[in-house]
């Protein structure tokens, strides 16, 4: 019935908003002119404002659309444009971040620069040992001439030509797997109409980034091509591959580490001071103090990077110092690792990188969902609820044995109205049960002593909108006006009893409990029913699988609704778990480049020790415990590296989480063992992996051989 005329409109079908395109109006109408221009309250729907016309252009990549196009155009008023759907959605995008830039592309690119970081790690790594292997050809060129700009010179163009070629062969593997993506069709079941969309930034960009990264992570290797004599270069390898590490370096990693402390700490005490309701910088100025938080992390963990090869090395060489205890294979491996300390945080940085931000993210995902939980529960004293006015008794024997239900209560309901004490209106919906004990199945409440008799109604102690504590007249009865399909209304007069129950339903003010024998014959007609739920938390059914078959219980009644604490906890671990599955999959890029580093480092160190393993099998060292050296020197990379950036991820995950969710009630701070379990036996098995071709490069050459080449 239109609100201004009073005209009858016919419903002559439903559909549904299955992308969410009107939530905050509670859906869409699609009426005639007539009834719009009568709703709006003029004579004609020609007299209407018209801010959206949207047109169905069969082919807009056709000439000829592209004609009717621009005619429309044409007809439009001035400051009016014509958009296709496709430069709509872009547009959208645009304008969720300044300056036009596509806030999807910047933080899809922020996980390239991450990865291209790791990269630039592993390829400073290589080069510097590639450098320390030619010492000899180096010192021969410069005895016969070559100026120390020519060598320096050299090695940055053979980094250009890798970063070209490298970056090039990754454009195209970029482009391909793109390509294949859009004719398998995912893109399309996304909503995505839009294949591989090629243009000059996406090959000069990635190139040019690769190019510029590897000359920069390049440079520490040509400034030690002409660091030295010639007479000094022709020394044995052993004796001039390590270089300590500067003073600058640690003085710069001190103060980064300590300004890094003290803005974490600056942060958790300021949202500590606003939670127990002291005055704090946070009350006004939230964005401010999360970012100096954030910034504090980002100075501890640069810090730290910054200074690896001060501490990583004598991790692993502590490490190492257990392991050696197991045997001949596991004394080589230790004594290999602390040769080049430096090679050694190299490679331990690029996977600490990665492992850092994955628990990062996974303990921060977990603390959300468990803080959010906890959270909701607290509001809510029933887990789930469907109300409706036209359910059926089949619709409820389904949804009530739904694995993960264990208990179900269903109710007749009308909606009422009453005042407080202090003569404020509250809406109310009166809910008719059998008796308290039925009511105790459901909800999670203490209702000891609470009786209700045929008079009474039992009323929580706190408002469900606003939260403020709730009064009535005591010791009296209080009228509750009841408002019936056809308009009338009928009083009906209770005594209120309360109780410290939480929201059952949002839509009202208090849900109030009265007998069951009060509707029907006993004087009121029910509007509707529902159907209260409790749920395991505790059972292996996501909460998600059971609010969907929940949901699919009624899905023959759309005018039935689920909500309750339940639907919300599966909103926020749906958001949740794609955020972080989607961002966990991006760092796993990073990942992956630190294992090949690692992989790289081990083939490395074995063209250096040729003549060392040679010696060892010389001297009765099998092959197996040749191979077992080097399995055990990668498992000390990977794990020390992996354990150190998972108790570095908990952290900062747990100092985020505090930051966040610590306005929402009290931070849940888990270990997520699962995420962090899982990348630390994918790094072991990877440093596995990496160790094989070295390892049978090692035990390939006989020892009287290698010593002969070496």
């Amino acid at each position: 019935r239109s609100a201004s005329a009073g005209d009858t409109v016919h419903v002559v079908g439903i559909t549904t908003d299955p992308d969410g395109a009107y939530p905050l109006y509670g859906g869409a109408a699609v009426l005639s002119d007539a009834d719009l221009a009568a709703m709006a309250g003029v004579d004609d729907f020609s007299s209407m404002s018209v801010l959206n016309i949207y047109l169905d252009v069969a082919d807009t990549s056709s000439d000829a659309a592209k004609a009717t196009i621009a005619r429309v155009e044409k007809l439009l008023p001035r400051h009016y444009t014509i958009q296709s759907r496709a430069d709509a959605a872009d547009a959208s995008v645009r304008s969720m971040s300044g300056g036009g830039t596509d806030i999807t592309t910047t933080f899809l690119l922020s996980f390239g620069v991450l990865a291209m970081l790791v990269a630039a790690l592993v390829i400073a790594n290589t080069f510097q040992v590639l450098v320390a292997q030619r010492r000899r050809t180096l010192a021969l060129l410069r005895t016969i001439g070559a100026r120390k700009g020519q060598l320096y010179a050299s090695v940055l163009l053979e980094a250009g030509i890798l970063g070209l070629i490298a970056s090039a062969l990754g454009v195209l593997l970029g482009i391909g797997l793109m390509a294949g993506v859009g004719a398998s069709g995912l893109m399309s079941k996304a909503g995505l109409e839009k294949g591989v969309i090629l243009s000059w930034q996406v090959f000069v960009v990635p190139i040019l980034f690769g190019i510029i990264m590897t000359i920069i992570a390049s440079l520490g290797s040509a400034r030690s091509a002409t660091a030295v004599t010639p007479l000094e270069a022709l020394r044995p390898i052993e004796l001039t591959a390590t270089r300590r590490a500067g003073i600058l370096r640690a003085v710069l990693s001190t103060l980064m580490l300590i300004a890094g402390l003290a803005g974490c700490w600056f942060g958790a005490w300021q949202i500590h001071e606003l939670n127990v309701g002291r005055d704090s910088l946070a009350k006004d100025n939230y964005g401010p103090v999360l970012l100096i938080a954030i910034a504090g992390c980002a100075f501890v963990f640069l810090a730290l990077v910054l200074s690896a090869t001060f501490w990583l090395p004598v991790l692993m060489r502590g490490f190492g110092a257990l392991v050696s205890l197991t045997g001949p294979s596991a004394k080589v491996a230790h004594a290999n690792i602390q040769k080049n300390p430096r090679r050694v945080a190299a490679t331990g940085v690029a996977l600490l990188i990665g492992v850092t931000l994955v628990s990062t993210i996974a303990t921060g995902a977990a603390s959300g969902k468990q803080t959010m939980a906890e959270a909701i529960s607290t509001r809510y004293s029933v887990d789930m609820i469907a109300t409706g006015s036209d359910m059926t008794d089949a619709q409820i024997r389904k949804a009530s044995t739904v694995k993960g239900v264990t208990a179900s209560l269903t109710a007749p309901t009308a909606a009422a109205s009453v005042k407080t004490a202090d003569g404020k209106d509250l809406t109310v919906l009166l809910v008719g049960v059998k008796d308290i004990d039925s009511l105790r199945k459901v909800m999670h409440a203490d209702l000891n002593g609470v009786g209700l008799g045929v008079d009474d109604v039992l009323l929580p102690a706190y408002s469900a909108s606003d939260g403020r504590k709730l009064t009535f007249p005591a010791n009296r009865g209080t009228t509750f006006t009841i408002a019936s399909a056809d308009g009338s209304t009928t009083p009906i007069t209770l005594t209120p009893k309360q109780a410290d129950y939480r929201r059952v339903s949002s839509d009202y003010g208090a849900v109030a409990f009265i007998d069951a024998d009060r509707f029907g014959n006993g004087g009121i007609q029910a509007s509707g029913r529902m159907l209260m739920m409790a749920v395991d938390n505790r059972n292996d059914t996501p909460l998600i699988t059971v609010l969907t078959d929940v949901q699919a219980a009624f899905s023959a009644n759309p005018g039935i609704t689920v909500t309750g604490p339940v639907a919300e906890r599966a909103m926020w671990e749906t958001i949740i778990d794609v955020l972080m599955s989607m961002l966990v999959g991006l760092i796993a890029v990073a990942v992956l480049i630190a294992l090949v580093g690692v992989a790289n480092t081990l083939s490395l160190s074995v063209i250096e020790r040729t003549r060392e393993s040679a010696t060892l099998r010389a001297i009765g060292m099998t092959r197996g415990q040749l191979k077992r050296s080097l399995a055990v020197e990668s498992l000390l990379l990977s794990l020390v590296s992996g354990i150190v950036g998972v108790i570095l991820g908990t952290g900062f995950g747990w100092l985020g989480s505090y930051m966040v969710f610590s306005l929402y009630g009290k931070v849940a701070l888990p270990f997520e063992w699962t995420m962090n379990g899982t990348v630390l036996a994918v790094a072991a098995l990877a440093a596995l992996i990496a160790s094989i071709a070295p390892a049978r490069r090692a035990v390939r050459t006989p020892p009287v051989e290698a010593l002969a080449e070496a």
